[in-house]
């Protein structure tokens, strides 16, 4: 994996990862590993969590947990500060997703959304909070441009993702004073991803989405990862309360993913 950044960068320092199994996540994991960090990561599936854990490499754990779940997050977390010491990057990334209208999307499909991405993320920041270092502990929060655009198809993860945004910020108030700074990543249409999987499945649908997005191509996970690290950087150590977008300039654009 190669880095715009110094090697050694998170070296001695522990990193916790929810959604680490795969795409967005898996890849920050994987750059946190390359830099020196333990890290342990969370997921549903234990198959994936043993082929991701051998892929990150270095001192990597795996914990098979439902982020809805609050003790069996807790559980984890709890195992993970006794293995490797206080958590010092929390990445709250677990998310769910699929395209449907209002009027053809069940309660349970809208809750299922609700309770993956914004009751996980109050869940595993809430969790963490007892094992995270003081002062000094990055936690950051995965969104999705549907936090500030209405997009078709999408009610249940736009109301998710606002949710988590101003959850995020609330923590950053309530939780700057003890040193933890709480940040919110906001990707663009990434390549190579589930949730592109699912909202462009052809390359006619990847076109449309490409051409509406300002820098004309979808970003990578590795972009999003490099912006995760900084975040949890001394570069950073003044950021809090911040949602940064990395998204080719699909925020300015008004991006609907080619839904709307």
């Amino acid at each position: 994996m190669s880095s715009v950044f110094q090697p050694n960068l998170l070296a001695g320092k522990t990193a916790f990862v929810t959604g680490g199994s795969s795409g967005i996540c898996f890849t920050m994991a994987q750059q946190f590993a390359a830099h020196g960090a333990n890290v342990a990561i969370l997921g549903r599936n234990p198959e994936k969590l043993a082929a991701a854990i051998k892929d990150i490499g270095g001192s990597a754990l795996s914990y098979s947990a439902d982020v809805r779940q609050y003790d069996a997050v807790e559980n984890a977390l709890r195992q993970a500060h006794d293995a490797f010491g206080p958590i010092d990057i929390l990445i709250a990334g677990a998310a769910g997703n699929f395209p449907a209208p209002v009027l053809g999307m069940s309660a349970n499909g809208f809750k299922a959304v609700i309770d993956i991405d914004l009751l996980g993320t109050f869940n595993t920041c809430r969790a963490a909070h007892q094992f995270l270092r003081k002062p000094g502990a990055s936690v950051i929060a995965i969104s999705a441009s549907h936090a500030h655009t209405p997009i078709a198809l999408q009610s249940h993860v736009c109301a998710a993702k606002a949710g988590v945004e101003l959850l995020v910020k609330t923590l950053a108030l309530e939780w700057g004073p003890e040193g933890i700074r709480c940040n919110i990543i906001t990707p663009g249409p990434t390549a190579d991803t589930e949730g592109m999987r699912r909202l462009a499945p052809t390359p006619e649908a990847i076109a449309k989405v490409e051409a509406s997005v300002p820098l004309r191509r979808q970003g990578t996970r590795q972009e999003l990862a490099d912006l995760a690290l900084f975040l949890c950087s001394p570069a950073a150590s003044f950021i809090t309360g911040s949602v940064y977008n990395c998204d080719g300039g699909s925020a300015i654009a008004g991006h609907t993913l080619g839904l709307s």
